[in-house]
């Protein structure tokens, strides 16, 4: 049974009629029924509810609820509830942005609300961002996963994401222009799913917000193998999205190295694979899937990867397919298993990629 909410701003945009026909429910849009004195028992609403979505959540409802404001009904059923609060913000871009949006959702997300991320398209302003409220496919598939309790379920998976940076010295780096968006879409979709993540990420710009997400930031190589051997002992499933830099200065300047009119001569040595040295502590009970970014020989260098590092499962995506490369929201991925079956894929957001790669792992789960 659904019951539907609505504040007064909500019945401009839609009708109470509309969602009552559509829930076969009563609408709840004040304390009190038809002007009457007879009112609603918002605790008993919020006690009787097994999930709590708020979709859209505007600036204004997450700064109430963020600061534990009570001057509507939404509001009152918000405190009461002790079920778990899902919400998906819905505003203009630059609202979303707002260093002060953004602290409310963070601090909702600190007490334990699940945040339903904002997708990107068309807003009613007529700018194009991020700010767009989820898609209703989205939220559902969010409840169906939190009522079901699937192959992920209370397990716990380690995610290596983003870039490595290798210190030439205090300034500067070598490292590359991974965005850590596919390990982000992984990690949220892992822990929507009930499972418990460890996401160990390089420097990145967004790292996923989930009260199920145990978020460990890294700088090198190095950094992310010891927090990768120090989380491992109790995981289920390992996913290798990192895009670790092969090499490192043999040796780095302490200080900023400053020119001196001759040519600067570094010595570079390999860095660690991490998904190597992991695939040799590997047991029978735990699934390893790794991820291959390579411009030529392909599905070769794919396969050898899967038996030199002790894969079940490697992601292939290629340089030369257009939309694929870092920093891009989409990927066009070919999984291979460590049988060679092949399980192509066309071009698709990368939430969607997350997708079909766990849809993958269930099978071999």
């Amino acid at each position: 049974m659904v019951r539907v909410i609505m504040t007064e701003s909500a019945t401009k945009f839609v009708t109470p009629t509309t969602l009552s026909t559509l829930s076969k429910q009563p609408i709840y849009t004040s304390f009190y029924k038809n002007n009457s004195e007879e009112w609603h028992n918002h605790v008993a609403l919020g006690l009787w509810a097994d999930v709590l979505i708020i979709a859209p959540a505007s600036a204004h409802t997450l700064s109430k609820m963020a600061q534990g404001l009570c001057d509507n009904f939404l509001l009152s059923v918000f405190l009461s509830a002790r079920c778990p609060v899902y919400f998906a913000p819905a505003m203009d871009l630059d609202m979303l942005a707002h260093p002060a949006t953004q602290k409310n959702i963070n601090l909702l997300v600190s007490r334990g609300n699940h945040l339903i991320a904002s997708d990107v398209g068309e807003l009613a302003s007529g700018l194009n961002g991020k700010g767009r409220m989820a898609a209703p496919e989205t939220i559902i598939n969010i409840l169906e996963a939190h009522f079901k309790i699937g192959t992920f379920h209370n397990k716990r998976v380690l995610i290596t994401s983003g870039p490595t940076y290798e210190a030439l010295d205090s300034v500067r780096f070598i490292g590359n222009h991974s965005s850590g968006k596919m390990g982000y879409a992984l990690a949220t979709l892992f822990a929507e799913q009930g499972a418990q993540v460890v996401f160990i990420s390089g420097p990145v710009k967004d790292y996923p917000k989930h009260t199920d997400i145990k978020v460990i930031k890294v700088t090198s190589a190095d950094e992310m193998l010891d927090a990768c051997i120090q989380q491992y002992v109790k995981i289920d499933f390992a996913v290798f999205t990192a895009a670790v830099a092969d090499y490192k200065p043999n040796e780095a300047f302490e200080k900023k190295h400053k020119k001196d009119g001759n040519p600067l001569k570094i010595t570079l040595i390999e860095n660690p694979d991490i998904a190597h040295e992991l695939g040799k502590l590997k047991t029978e009970k735990q699934i390893h899937v790794g991820f291959a970014l390579e411009t030529h020989n392909e599905e070769a260098s794919a396969k050898a990867k899967i038996k030199r590092k002790n894969l079940d499962l490697i992601v292939l995506n290629s340089l030369q397919d257009i939309g694929v490369g870092f920093g891009q929201d989409t990927n066009k991925v070919t999984i291979y298993d460590r049988f060679e079956k092949r399980f192509p894929f066309d071009l698709k957001d990368k939430k969607e990629v997350a997708q079909d790669i766990l849809k993958i792992m269930e099978s071999y789960a």
